[in-house]
């Protein structure tokens, strides 16, 4: 990945990061405020209702109070106490009574009693007369405790009302009054609800849910409108019902979360006994307390929404600066980079543009001060080199021609002292010194040849070859030496890539490197072993191998073994290897050795296809140049 793109990339995820850090952070505190102000907006709606219950139960009751102590009340009270005892045909002129009273006292429930239970007069069903009421375990018990909730029978549905008992009369036979009001949509319409929230009231007539007995004072009937059924709270009023105790839950109307709500359920309970406790009344009513998600859902959106915008446009803004930073700092980069390839290349007189005064500038001021240094240096290197070869050149000369000077002037003395004696006599050593004298005079002619050879390696003529052939004729020039009387056999192994493309090369060069190769591998094994050719493709490049089982040599010496005049044998002049070198070289390659004391050494030619350099017509070639193949 190129530093612009990092760049861009680091900028990007900063912005990402951070921008979704403070939606989330935003969105989380916007969560908890929501549900702080919902909690107390329906602490608040929840304490209104029970405020208008608790007035409208005292209403009721001040009202019931009041028709028991009415002159009509009192005097129906004690016209049934001066009745016998079970005889009920004197309370048959007060059927209409309780009607006429309710509709007076605006009540929607009055019923009179006598203290058996017997219904004397109802209100809202006068079908009831003569009929006990069962709804009570102690009339007594429950007349002047205030008002309760209580579900009421009536002739085609079962209403849901506020209730109060008061007595009326002698002590030992007293007409009880029981009055009430209804518990619908018109008491729920009475509270004074904030925005985004509602109240419903479920009346629980069965065991299971039924949408009927859901009142909805937003709505033109019970239950819900088409757009919001009823059945979609089903699941958390039965949950309630089974487990009896406050619940809350979020009812989906739609696909939309912004037709969310969350609902509080809040059982309502009656009174039917004091001696009860609270969660054994019977469970009369679910009060449902709903707060609509809209705005909140709505804001999340819209948080949602800023934060894509400012994160889009943070994106913008930061590709803006990743560009913007990255043009300050790779154009001088990527500048200095084409001069370190410069230079590499060996343009020691290249220069960096210098631009300011910053990091960069003071990178490209190091770097041309750098490549002055390196310059200059490479100077004095050159002339520290020029220096060390002339003289390890007259040193290896000096070595070398020491040796055959030595005979030669034992050979010039001998006849010198001849020359002094008997004419036959030095006729006699005549013979003998011109012998060594013209052997040690062709040893001279040899080592100078050498010598000169070297300092004349003559450019490759390059033309298509397949490096496999020139391998074998290696291989069969050698084919006898390898097993050769006298010297433990060597054996040979060819693993040649058959495959292996053409390239462009100087058989004669290829050929003189091999066999050098070759050679310094037969010396490696004087107790024989094998020496292995192998031959391989690496892209478009040929890779030989000359690999034997000899001796090795330690890192050391592998560090100097192509180093012209270094040899580690008593008989050579150190240039066997560095003509290869320098072989391998002039065709654009390069070679490697690997090796270790006691597990052989392994040579690693590799040479380029390079067939565009091929020429176009047909060279002479410097066959012949190089007959002598023991150097």
């Amino acid at each position: 990945m190129t530093f612009r793109r990092k760049l861009l990339a680091i900028f990007a995820l900063t912005v990402f990061v951070s921008v979704g850090a403070v939606a989330w952070l935003v969105l989380a505190l916007t969560r908890n405020a929501f549900e702080k102000n919902e909690e107390q907006r329906r602490a608040a709606l929840i304490t209104q209702f029970q405020r208008e219950f608790k007035r409208r139960g005292e209403e009721v009751a001040a009202r019931t109070e009041a028709i028991a102590n009415s002159e009509a009340v009192s005097r129906m009270a004690a016209a049934l106490n001066g009745a016998t005892s079970g005889n009920s045909a004197n309370s048959a002129e007060y059927f209409e009574l309780a009607k006429s009273i309710a509709e007076s006292h605006q009540l929607d429930f009055l019923e009179f009693l006598d203290w058996r239970g017997i219904i004397i007069s109802s209100a809202q069903w006068p079908a009831k007369f003569g009929y006990s009421e069962t709804a009570f375990e102690s009339l007594s018990s429950s007349s002047g405790q205030g008002a309760f909730l209580k579900r009421e029978e009536l002739q085609d549905f079962t209403g849901l009302g506020l209730f109060a008992v008061q007595a009326t009369g002698a002590s030992e036979h007293p007409l009880y009054v029981i009055g009430g009001r209804r518990l619908d949509k018109d008491f729920l319409s009475a509270l004074d609800l904030p925005a985004d929230m509602r109240v419903l009231l479920y009346q629980n007539r069965s065991e299971h849910f039924s949408p009927d007995s859901l009142l909805d004072p937003s709505g033109s009937g019970n239950g819900a409108d088409a757009a919001r059924p009823a059945d979609k709270l089903a699941p958390l009023i039965e949950s309630v019902l089974r487990n009896n105790q406050e619940m809350s839950g979020t009812v989906s109307w739609s696909s939309d979360p912004a037709d969310e709500e969350m609902f509080h359920a809040i059982p309502l309970r009656g009174a039917v006994s004091k001696d009860r406790p609270a969660n054994d009344q019977p469970l009369l009513a679910i009060l449902l307390v709903g707060n609509s998600r809209r705005s909140y859902v709505e804001l999340k959106r819209r948080i949602g929404e800023s934060a894509l915008l400012a994160g889009g446009g943070g994106i913008i803004v930061a590709m803006l600066l990743s560009s913007w930073a990255a043009a300050r700092v790779t154009r001088p980069v990527e500048q200095l980079a084409r001069a370190a390839r410069d230079i590499g290349a060996g343009h020691w007189d290249t220069r960096v543009e210098v631009r300011g005064s910053d990091e960069v500038a003071q990178l490209a001021e190091s770097f041309n001060r750098m490549t002055a240094e390196l310059v200059a240096q490479k100077e004095r290197l050159v002339q520290t080199e020029r220096v060390a070869a002339w003289r390890e050149l007259a040193r290896r000369l000096a070595h070398e021609l020491k040796n055959p000077l030595f005979p030669l002037q034992l050979t010039v003395e001998n006849l010198m002292r001849a020359r002094a004696q008997s004419p036959e006599q030095f006729d006699e050593v005549f013979r003998e010194s011109s012998s060594s004298l013209l052997a040690e005079i062709s040893n001279l002619k040899t080592i100078i040849g050498r010598f000169s050879e070297f300092s004349r390696m003559p450019h490759p003529q390059l033309q298509a070859l397949q490096v496999n052939e020139v391998v074998r004729g290696v291989v069969k020039l050698f084919q006898a030496q390898l097993q050769a009387p006298g010297r433990e056999p060597i054996a040979c192994r060819l693993e040649l890539d058959e495959n292996l493309e053409t390239i462009a090369a100087d058989p004669d060069l290829l050929h003189r490197a091999l066999s050098n190769l070759v050679l310094n591998a037969m010396d490696a094994m004087p107790s024989g072993g094998t020496l292995t050719l192998r031959t391989r493709r690496d892209g478009g490049n040929a890779i030989i191998e000359v690999s034997d089982t000899g001796t090795g040599m330690t890192s050391e010496e592998c560090e100097r073994i192509f180093t012209p005049y270094y040899t580690s044998k008593q008989h050579g002049t150190g240039l066997g290897l560095a003509i290869v070198q320098s072989v391998v070289s002039d065709h654009g390659g390069r070679i490697s050795v690997q090796s270790e004391p006691g597990r052989g050494t392994t040579f690693v030619i590799e040479l380029p296809g390079n067939l565009e350099a091929l020429p176009k017509t047909p060279t002479s070639k410097h066959a012949g140049q190089f007959s002598d193949r023991n150097i």
